[in-house]
């Protein structure tokens, strides 16, 4: 009896295998055209495969297998009738001219996605990049969009010398970020890591950026954005914002929730940086850990600046409307280049409130003495171990 019991659970385990790999079906884009030469331009092999991976009702499988393909600006949209994978083993190469110059590759409106694939995907960006520092052209296009995403990953790929920013994710929820490595030279102009807006429950893990902007930067909506065990740099730090210019939704500038841990920032211009302008705009930027970070010859290690202004058009009188609260560093460690490790330059309408420092460890590799801190309209606490010795006095 029980070896009937047995045979009979091991036949339906089988069987159900069976049904579940006879719903998986794979699009390759060969099949439909494309050329893995470097020369030939793939999109409308590429939307094809995706077109028909999308009717299917199952799990469906976009497949661009090794070799090195050319593609024009592409969208893969849904809905789609089943869950969709993007799965690249070859090289996608940007065209010399993309006919769109917001984006390179979106994905948009699909619940359940993954890119995968350890394959890459390269922006060609060194061959634009003089347009935009010569001020020839305003807006180059951004590599990967995630846009109006649910329940989808990225994980196990690579992205090169992207044109503007690596990726873009917006309007999209439950997003998982793994082991994912985005290069380009620290001379690069905008090319940002991760940007993330009107998004909620992002998690980025085990991923190394290296770039010319920020590594990381949540915008204005993002809500719950958990971030670990990246390593930055070269680039402009992990960064809220900027917050109060013109990504405003209901004339308001709102970033909630999040967590930074375990990660390391080399040789970077700033490491955890909170930046809003000074306008009119109100907003609320709360609920931040950055906990257990690793600073190595970091140039600000830690920043709070509520006069951003990257231009010369801003009035130096008018204060930041953004209320920032509620913001916890602990065991922040490492060495600063800047003498000020700790930089609080807060609102002096709308100062910051329960600010907490907690066993700061920043020394200063210059010559010109022992750390630092600056602050400004900063109301907080401070514990344990604290070098630079904090600037406000605890509430």
């Amino acid at each position: 009896m029980g070896f009937t019991r047995i045979l009979f659970l091991t036949l339906l385990f089988v069987w159900a295998a069976d049904v579940q790999c006879q719903n998986v079906r794979i699009f390759n884009v060969k099949k439909y055209g494309a050329i893995p030469d470097g020369k030939t331009e793939n999109s409308k092999a590429f939307l094809e495969a995706w077109k028909n991976a999308c009717k299917w009702n199952g799990k469906a499988v976009v497949l661009v297998p090794a070799g090195t393909y050319l593609l024009d600006s592409v969208k893969f949209e849904g809905e789609c009738k089943g869950y969709m994978i993007f799965k690249v083993k070859g090289n996608v190469m940007a065209a010399s001219k993309l006919k769109d110059i917001n984006q390179w590759i979106t994905f948009k409106y699909v619940n359940g996605l993954t890119v995968a694939g350890r394959g890459t995907f390269d922006g060609q960006g060194y061959k634009v990049w003089p347009c935009k520092i010569n001020g020839r052209c305003q807006t180059l296009p951004i590599s990967l969009r995630l846009e109006f995403i649910r329940n989808g990953k990225l994980q196990n790929i690579r992205s090169i010398n992207s044109q503007n920013a690596h990726v873009s994710i917006f309007a999209s929820s439950n997003l998982n970020i793994t082991n994912v490595k985005l290069s380009a030279p620290q001379d690069s102009p905008n090319t940002d890591g991760i940007k993330i807006s009107s998004s909620e429950e992002i998690r980025i893990t085990r991923t190394s950026i290296s770039t010319g902007d920020d590594c990381v930067a949540i915008l204005n909506g993002s809500k719950n954005t958990h971030i670990s065990q990246v390593f930055c740099g070269p680039g402009h730090g992990i960064s809220v914002g900027s917050m109060g210019g013109n990504t405003l939704i209901d004339n308001k500038d709102i970033v909630v929730g999040l967590a930074v841990t375990n990660s390391t920032f080399t040789n970077t211009s700033n490491g955890l940086r909170i930046k809003t302008w000074a306008s009119r705009y109100e907003g609320l930027a709360s609920g931040f850990t950055y906990e257990d970070i690793i600073m190595n010859d970091v140039e600000h290690p830690i920043i709070i600046d509520q006069q951003y202004c990257p231009s010369s058009s801003c009035d130096s009188k008018t204060a930041s409307r953004i209320q920032i609260r509620d913001i916890t560093y602990s065991n922040i460690r490492g060495t600063s280049k800047s003498k000020a490790a700790v930089t609080l330059n807060c609102s002096s309408i709308v100062p910051c409130k329960n600010i907490v420092l907690k066993d700061i460890r920043l020394v200063y590799t210059g010559n010109e003495g022992p750390a630092s801190s600056i602050c400004s309209n900063v109301h907080g606490y401070s514990y344990g171990l604290q070098n630079p010795p904090p600037c406000f006095r605890s509430a």
